[in-house]
């Protein structure tokens, strides 16, 4: 009588063990990948330079730089508005570079499992 339940030579057992490496290894690659990404920066201007911000890998603001002749105090909302444009940018450009990471790691995938 044939056996219930097994793997049929014992080859599933082993390709498991692979699956298990190659899992552990890309973990370790995504862990890598992150560090990196959250030590960059990434800056952009608005109002034609006139409103400088730096986002870091990790989506926080670490520097606003303005220009003199964009600090109006009879017109604050432009500036507000600049800041916000600015920030929205760099934090997009941030989060390409997180979906690009993600897209690298998602490669050796190819779309499926190997069984």
């Amino acid at each position: 009588m044939a056996k219930r339940g097994g793997f049929p030579g014992g080859a599933m057992p082993g390709n498991m063990n692979n699956l298990m490496k190659q899992a552990q290894r890309m973990q370790r690659q995504m862990e890598e990948g992150q560090k990196e990404l959250e030590a960059k920066e990434f800056t952009a201007s608005a109002g034609g330079g006139a409103v400088s911000v730096t986002v870091s890998g990790k989506k926080e603001v670490l520097k606003v730089a303005l220009s003199q002749e964009v600090v109006d105090p009879d017109d604050i909302e432009m500036l507000q508005d600049l800041i916000v444009a600015a920030s929205n940018e760099a934090l997009k450009q941030a989060e390409e570079a997180g979906a690009q990471l993600m897209g690298r790691m998602a490669g050796p995938l190819g779309g499926g499992f190997p069984f």
